[in-house]
């Protein structure tokens, strides 16, 4: 049953992920990283000491 909830919640977490990969310069395949436990974490502080983002219409 655990498994079940890990496959789910791996999911949930992907598909969001997948969407965000490209707005901060990263490969969307990144976003697989979070079927590893605590790959959400890792992502996550890559994500949030990323320099270089551009948000498109605020920054010119």
């Amino acid at each position: 049953m655990g498994f079940i909830w890990w496959i789910i919640i791996s999911a949930l977490t992907i598909v969001p992920l997948w969407r965000l990969m490209p707005k901060f310069r990263l490969p969307e395949m990144a976003a697989l990283i979070c079927i590893i436990p605590f790959g959400v974490l890792i992502l996550l502080w890559v994500m949030a000491f990323r320099d270089d983002i551009k948000v498109p219409g605020v920054d010119k």
